[in-house]
This record gives C-alpha cells, sequence and structure tokens, in this order.
C-alpha cells in the first residue's frame, strides 16, 4: 500500500509541519535515521513532525474534529435533511451510516501515515545508543511517539472496525506491508500496552519547561487515553464472523445479528474497565495532578477560542493549530455569523455539526452548560442578534466569534476565502478523567464503592463533581439525577461533551447507537405533534412546557440579546410588547397548515428528516405503527415511504468502508468487511 511508508519516511516529517509554539526546523531528509535517533535535539525534531502530521485534514485538522462527528441522539451533521442523508460519496451520508468502498471522503490514508511515521519514530528512539545515557530527555519522547502510535490505531478501528496493524516500521522490502486485517480485540490489547508503557515515561504538565503546555502529551493524557481506550476495549463493537471465525467474542443479546456479523466484545471485558477505573483513580488521587476542572465552563471555551491556556489545566491535550495556517475548528461549526458584518464579508461558525432542540430541552435549565454549549442566537447582517426557532438546527457555541483574538478577528475582516482559526482541538479534558472513572467503578462494584487507588472518591462523588461545576457549588440539582447510575453517566456525558466528537463513538461502545438515536427521533417527532407528553432523557415535558410564541429582549446595548430573557419553559399569559421581540416555536411552526397545505410544508418535512436520519445503521426502518400515533402521521407515511432507508445487509453497520484504491494496493490482502 503506497501510502504505509518505510522507517525513512520519518525525515520527511521534520520541519514540515509547523504548529505554535513548536521549534521550527529545516527537513534534514538526506540524513539517515541512526543520525535523527542519535542526538536528542533530532529526536525531538522528529517527534515534533508527528504534532504536525495530526493537524492534516484526514486527521484533527477537520475530518476526525468536524466532518465525522456524524449523527448521535445529541448531534447532526449539516442539520436533518431529506436530501443527501444516504449519499454513499460524501461525509454527510458516512455521518448518517451510509457508505461505499468508492467514497473517497472517508479514507484511512491520512490516519495510516500518521501510525507509520509514529511506528518509525518509536523504534528509532527504542533503538538509539543514546536512550538510556539521555534517559530524561529520550523517554519522554518515546512515550510521546507511543500515545500518537495509539492515537493513530485507536481511531484506525474505532472508524473502520478491523484493520490492518503492526508494531514495527515498515521494511524496505515490503515484507510486512500489505497485511490483512487484524482482529479488533487483538489492536486494543496492543494499543493499551503503548499507552501504559507511555505512562510511565511521560512527566507530568508543568514538570519541567520542556513539557509546560497543553500542546505536549503529557502523562495526564496518557493516563485519560488509557482509560479511554480500555472503556473502548471492553465495549462493544461490530465483528465479522466470517474473516474471524473462531473469535469468543461476547454476543449482544440486544442487538440482532446476521451468520455473517455480530456486535461482540471480549469476555474479558471486566479487565479492561479496572484498567480504566485504577488510572482514573490513580490520576484523581495524585498529589502531582495538575488537572484540575476549571471552575467555569463556559470560560473553557473562552480560553480556548483566544488561543490561551486553560488556568487550571483543565485539557489534558489540545491539538495544536496555526492561525492563518491550518485548523477549521470554530468556523465550521459554532455560532453563527452571517456575511457582511463588522466581522467580514465572509460568515463564521455554521452548521457541520449542529443540534436540536431534543438535546436543548434535555438539559436541566440550571445547568450552565446548555447555553454555553448551544445557542438559538445568530450575529445578523445588521451588526445585532436575531433569535432563531428551527427545532433541527440549534448550533452549537463552544466557538465563537468574538472570543477569538484581535489577530484572527483582523484577518476575518480582510478575508475573501475561509480562514484557518488557529483554534487548537481540545482532545480531551479532565472532566472525562471523572465519568470515565465513575462510569468504569459502576460497572465493576457500583456507584458507592471507592477504587483502592482514588484516596476515597467513589464513583458517584466523581460524578457530581462535575455536576457541581455545571451547578455551583451546593446547587440542590447536583444531587439529582437518574437514579440508574449508568443512565446518569449516559445523560452526564452528553451534557458534558456536545459537539467535542464523543457522543457517537461513546454510544458505540455502549451498544446503544440504535436505541438512542431512535429515541431522540421518534421524541423530536413527537415535539412537532404537540399532543403528548414526551420523555427527554431524564426529564418529562408536558405539552404545555413548550411556548407556542418565545420572546425576547436585547441587552442595553442593543447588539446582543439577554441570554436570561426567552421564555423557553412557558407560555406567557399575554405578549409582554416593547422592548419584547417575539418568535414562533414548535410546535406552532410545525403545524398543517390550516389551508393549502402540501408534502413540503414542516408538518410532513420535518419528520421526514428527522426519521431518515441515521437509517444507514440497520438493514431496515418501518415507522408506520409509530406514525399511527401522531396526528398527521397517514400524511408523513404516505411521503416517508418514497424515500430509502436502511443498509439492506447488517446490523449496526457503523464503520466506515475500506476505500477501493486501497484495498487494490493491499495486493488482495484487504477485502471488503462489513456488508460493504
Amino acid at each position: 500500500m503506497k501510502h504505509i511508508l518505510i522507517i525513512i519516511s520519518v525525515l520527511t516529517v521534520l520541519g514540515s509541519f509547523s504548529c505554535k509554539k513548536f521549534l521550527e526546523t529545516s527537513s534534514p531528509s538526506s540524513l539517515s535515521p541512526e543520525t535523527v535517533f542519535n542526538s536528542p535535539s533530532m529526536a525531538k525534531a522528529a517527534v515534533m513532525g508527528l504534532y504536525g502530521k495530526m493537524t492534516d485534514t484526514y486527521i484533527y485538522g477537520q475530518k476526525l474534529s468536524v466532518n465525522w462527528q456524524g449523527v448521535s441522539d445529541i448531534e447532526c451533521n449539516r442539520a436533518f435533511s431529506e436530501t443527501g442523508y444516504n449519499s454513499t460519496s460524501s461525509d454527510a451520508g458516512a455521518g448518517n451510516f451510509y457508505g461505499s468502498q468508492y467514497n473517497s471522503t472517508t479514507r484511512w490514508s491520512g490516519l495510516y501515515d500518521f501510525a507509520e511515521i509514529s511506528t518509525a519514530a518509536v523504534d528509532g528512539i527504542r533503538q538509539s545508543p543514546i536512550l538510556e545515557s539521555e534517559a530524561a530527555k529520550m523517554k519522554p519522547l518515546l512515550g510521546e511517539a507511543l500515545v500518537m502510535r495509539a492515537l493513530a490505531y485507536f481511531n484506525l478501528v474505532r472508524y473502520w472496525g478491523a484493520v490492518p496493524f503492526k508494531r514495527e516500521a515498515s521494511k524496505s522490502d515490503l515484507s510486512n506491508v500489505y497485511l490483512g486485517r487484524t482482529d479488533i480485540d487483538t489492536i486494543y490489547h496492543y494499543i493499551v500496552k503503548d499507552l501504559q508503557e507511555a505512562v510511565d515515561l511521560l512527566p507530568w504538565l508543568g514538570t519541567n519547561a520542556e513539557y509546560n503546555s497543553a500542546e505536549r502529551v503529557t502523562k495526564g493524557f496518557a493516563m485519560g487515553l488509557l482509560a479511554r481506550v480500555s472503556l473502548f476495549a471492553g465495549g462493544w463493537s461490530l465483528r465479522d464472523a466470517k474473516l474471524f471465525p473462531d473469535s469468543k467474542a461476547e454476543h449482544n443479546k440486544n442487538i440482532p445479528e446476521t451468520p455473517d456479523y455480530f456486535v461482540g466484545r471480549p469476555q474479558n471485558w471486566k479487565d479492561y474497565y479496572q484498567i480504566a477505573a485504577d488510572i482514573c483513580a490513580k490520576m484523581i488521587a495524585s498529589p502531582d495532578n495538575p488537572h484540575k476542572l476549571d471552575p467555569s465552563y463556559v470560560d473553557i471555551w473562552k480560553s480556548v477560542c483566544g488561543q490561551m491556556p486553560n488556568p487550571t489545566n483543565e485539557n489534558l491535550f489540545e491539538v495544536a493549530f496555526g492561525m492563518g495556517d491550518n485548523g477549521d475548528i470554530g468556523s465550521l461549526m459554532g455560532y453563527v455569523v452571517s456575511g457582511n458584518t463588522k466581522y467580514g464579508t465572509r460568515g463564521f461558525g455554521g452548521t457541520y455539526v449542529t443540534s436540536t432542540a431534543y438535546y436543548f430541552y434535555s438539559f436541566d435549565k440550571a445547568d450552565t452548560r446548555r447555553d454555553a454549549t448551544l445557542s438559538w442566537f445568530n450575529y445578523t447582517s445588521d451588526n445585532k442578534e436575531a433569535m432563531g426557532s428551527d427545532p433541527i438546527n440549534v448550533p452549537f457555541a463552544k466557538w465563537r466569534i468574538y472570543w477569538t483574538t484581535p489577530g484572527f478577528q483582523a484577518l476575518q475582516k480582510t478575508a475573501n476565502s475561509r480562514i484557518a482559526t488557529g483554534i487548537n482541538w481540545i482532545l480531551m479534558r479532565y472532566s472525562d478523567v471523572l465519568l470515565m472513572y465513575a462510569e468504569a467503578m459502576n460497572a465493576l462494584k457500583g456507584p458507592d464503592v471507592a477504587n483502592p487507588n482514588a484516596d476515597g472518591v467513589t464513583g458517584r462523588q466523581a460524578l457530581e463533581m462535575v455536576r457541581a461545576r455545571a451547578f455551583g457549588a451546593g446547587a440542590p440539582e447536583i444531587t439529582k439525577y437518574d437514579p440508574d447510575f449508568f443512565k446518569a453517566v449516559v445523560n452526564e456525558r452528553a451534557w458534558e461533551f456536545g459537539c467535542e466528537s464523543i457522543r457517537k463513538q461513546d454510544l458505540i461502545r455502549w451498544g446503544l447507537a440504535y436505541t438512542k438515536i431512535e429515541e431522540m427521533k421518534k421524541t423530536l417527532c413527537q415535539m412537532f405533534d404537540g399532543t403528548k407528553a414526551v420523555k427527554i432523557f431524564d426529564k418529562t415535558y408536558q405539552p404545555s412546557d413548550f411556548p407556542q410564541t418565545v420572546y425576547y429582549k436585547f441587552k442595553p446595548d442593543g447588539e446582543f440579546i439577554d441570554p436570561e430573557s426567552p421564555n423557553y419553559y412557558k407560555e406567557l399569559p399575554a405578549d409582554p410588547g416593547e422592548p419584547w421581540i417575539a418568535v414562533k416555536w414548535f410546535p406552532q411552526t410545525t403545524m398543517k397548515p390550516e389551508t393549502g397545505a402540501k408534502a413540503t410544508d414542516r408538518y410532513i418535512i420535518y419528520p421526514i428528516r428527522v426519521l431518515t436520519a441515521a437509517t444507514g445503521l440497520y438493514p431496515s426502518y418501518d415507522y408506520s405503527s409509530f406514525l399511527g400515533t401522531l396526528t398527521h402521521g397517514s400524511e408523513i407515511q404516505a411521503s416517508l415511504a418514497t424515500y430509502q432507508m436502511g443498509n439492506g445487509t447488517i446490523y449496526y453497520r457503523y464503520p466506515y468502508a475500506v476505500y477501493y484504491e486501497d484495498m487494490y494496493e493491499s495486493k488482495g490482502a484487504i477485502q471488503s468487511s462489513y456488508g460493504y
């Protein structure tokens, strides 16, 4: 496969990429591997090249951070649509679980390049004659390279399932290049081993001047990534029984299967959950741990948009981007700014990843994460905000133009094409460690038992630490959550990590992708219908809890809407008049017109847009019984029957297809799988 490089390819990385705060180096591509790894400074340059590679479009520059988030119960890509949802040649279709070996937008080549050069760096440092004599410099570099390789294969196995895997760099004779797929459990076993080694090699953030930034991999991120990988290793994934007939994996009894494909997990899944619980416990209890929750949830996003380090080191690791050079964080998703404003002729933010009223109303009204995560407001060409009301297009708002640096705003103001924002992508936060600990301990011992390494902290206490930040210390809401603690964790992770490229993969590993997405879809349709009570996560809403009209007013500056003003949860008895502004709310906006109704009206097309979403996950879908419970269900069903739904072959098909050129270049070692 031409995209798998021989070991010399690590040299082409040196200095070829640049990230802010990283040393700029010229490319010594004529040097031998022995020369590179015989010097701490050159070895460091090789590792810096790995960081640069992470900014590629097909890694974190765009795909893993934005385009491949896909549909979950809280996210949708490019908003729900009755067109393009089943495309087999786009990210939009892939986000709805439709795919094809001819879809070039879901290629794995960038990640395999990343895996190969990371492996070359691991091998080069291991074989370096100065590994022990310069251990203080070389061993942390080895830890960084091990984490990079783990990240590469972790994403490959999550997005493509069983993939080719090797632990040594490609040989010049290509004897270890043309490989077939490796069993998922084997890949996870070795990723875990790499990360366990890396944890012991890496320093904590801030230990020395070399590792004083969240843009470098340090011990905390290695520990957090080890926990995350372990939960996936012990979680559910789609298995190819024909390719691996000797698999001893446990079958998921709640997900249908075919003779060739099933959803399974390793029989020793609890061992992996124990690894996750133990490593999180050690991190939580360590007196050397520099990572803490930022007291303010919204300040996490203000600081990252402003390209400032988090003051409490909540961010375990950030993929570093350069303003004007690389990274689309914020420009394709986030608070929406129209063109032709004081910020420039080009817009900002958008709906590559967006959300819905279902997610908005899943939050408690007192949860500070709600308005930090989502915004019904947008900035218009009148240089002031307006309020939207589309229940299937509620933009995420963790990235906002008015939080960005003056330097970026100056670039944006004169731009005639999209400008790389330079906003870092946060790959993991400390709240994730707390919630992973809560999840793992609950699965092993229950929520009220502390891990021996956790200094007395239980899973319940860890979850409530996260909630205390969301509601404020001492708030009664901190202890009010679903009595089923696993469901409480599932809900909490939704509220904490919206639009952070976490939710869809969480649902997959829990075996809940189909269930939770379908709950969201049907509940949205009931919200449009407006005749029955609906349950959203742990909350029940009566039809009267949703207003027909929302009123809002501006702050004294007349530019920005007062976020406390909208009546999201009740109908006002009368129009309050000036200075309040009215906007129609669902279900008023999704009602059938009294006259002149047609199939493109919202009362029909909105349920269709919702119900066709994510329908590539299962072989077929039948909503006739459900639609029979809705006021206009028969009309919706008549129109819905004209739309394709289902992949036609297997259940729970979330993996991407391997691109046909990559199969061809494997010289027959790789074949299509998962029903493609």
